[in-house]
């Protein structure tokens, strides 16, 4: 099984391919990835005591847009 790293790598690599299937698999892979993630460090920030105009300011977005995606997630369960 490949660490997150490595997986991050390999469909990092899959974008260049020729084959348009592979690349845009490998897109949508990706972003979804990175939303991910971002829903992680959003949950890292908050339980430091970030508000949400300092998460929103290192993600270079408006606090309404921060808030209104990832403060719903927090009334959902975890899967």
């Amino acid at each position: 099984m490949l660490t997150p790293m490595e997986e991050a790598t390999r469909l990092a690599e899959a974008t260049t391919s020729r084959d348009p299937r592979v690349g845009l698999r490998a897109v949508a892979a990706l972003r979804r990835l990175l939303e991910q993630l971002e829903a992680l460090q959003v949950r890292n920030a908050r339980k430091l005591g970030w508000s949400w105009r300092e998460i929103a300011g290192e993600l270079h977005v408006s606090k309404q847009a921060v808030h209104k995606k990832h403060a719903e997630r927090r009334l959902l369960p975890r899967r």
